[in-house]
């Protein structure tokens, strides 16, 4: 027997539809230094969606963690299984930790604040995307010769520079991915390698806030949002899992000029949003 289509079932499908796109901006953005926050945070108010506790980005994040992990799975196994022998594997490992320590420390003093007070401004986010965007575009001119071509053999005292770089994506519209990215080129870094140790950063970095993040909304986690966080989960996993590679492939041949334009725009366009009082 057939059943009429009712408008809860049409509600039901837009939620879902909503899911699927914010997943695909998420998944698209995280690794692009273009931020993702900024990008979830107006996307959400654009399509009328309503994110209660924060449980839906904070799991479609998750999304793309597994991602990047699921693309360099065989560079994380060979450090696991090399810890022990490998003085190269332990290397590798004490760079990372060493990158991740400001994250961690600015995190604990920071995050309320940042969370509380600077994701509330949408204006916070239109200066930080088109002062960022105007920051690459500097950085990019003046940049030292690159010293680093292969991010695994980044240097200590440059990984835990790079790291503290990195606190600066404390704040939405700054963009992890741009901020490390942008840190490790000034340290010396060619473009390719220090869009890898961005990478390499992200899975110890998004994987903490992912889990302290979950704990603070998991009262929130109910199964009547199980469908839409598993569509924007899976789209997240799907998008990420596509652009990182082309990414990789396109800045090392043009650079990051054309995503500081794209931030300028769309910092512009936000401001101006603003002004005519559209968000």
């Amino acid at each position: 027997m057939v059943t009429a289509f009712s408008w809860e079932d049409a509600l039901d499908l837009m939620d879902l539809v909503r899911a699927a796109v914010l997943g695909i901006l998420q998944g698209l953005t995280e690794f692009l230094p273009v931020s993702s926050t900024a990008h979830l945070i107006v996307g959400e108010r654009l399509l009328g969606f309503q994110d209660e506790g924060g449980v839906f980005t904070v799991m479609i994040q998750f999304g793309s963690i597994l991602a990047i992990m699921w693309l360099y799975r065989q560079r994380i196994w060979d450090v696991i299984v090399g810890l022990p022998t490998k003085p190269e594997a332990r290397r590798f490992a004490l760079m990372l930790i060493l990158a991740f320590i400001p994250a961690v420390i600015a995190g604990v003093f920071l995050a309320d604040f940042v969370k509380g007070v600077l994701y509330e401004s949408l204006y916070v986010i239109a200066l930080a995307l088109l002062l960022g965007g105007i920051a690459i575009l500097l950085i990019e001119r003046f940049k030292p010769a690159p010293v680093v071509e292969d991010a695994s053999q980044t240097p200590a005292w440059r990984a835990f520079a790079i790291g503290v770089f990195q606190t600066l994506a404390l704040a939405p519209g700054v963009s992890r991915s741009g901020a490390t990215i942008m840190g490790g080129l000034l340290l010396g870094l060619d473009r390719r390698a220090a869009a890898e140790f961005s990478f390499f950063l992200a899975m110890p970095t998004m994987a903490a806030a992912f889990l302290h993040d979950f704990l603070e909304v998991k009262d929130h986690l109910t199964s009547d949002r199980a469908a839409e966080i598993g569509v924007g989960f899976l789209f997240a996993f799907l998008a990420a899992l596509v652009v990182v590679k082309p990414f990789l492939n396109f800045v090392t041949r043009a650079g990051f000029g054309p995503f500081a334009w794209y931030r300028i725009v769309a910092g512009g366009a936000l401001l101006g949003a603003l002004y005519m009082h559209w968000l």
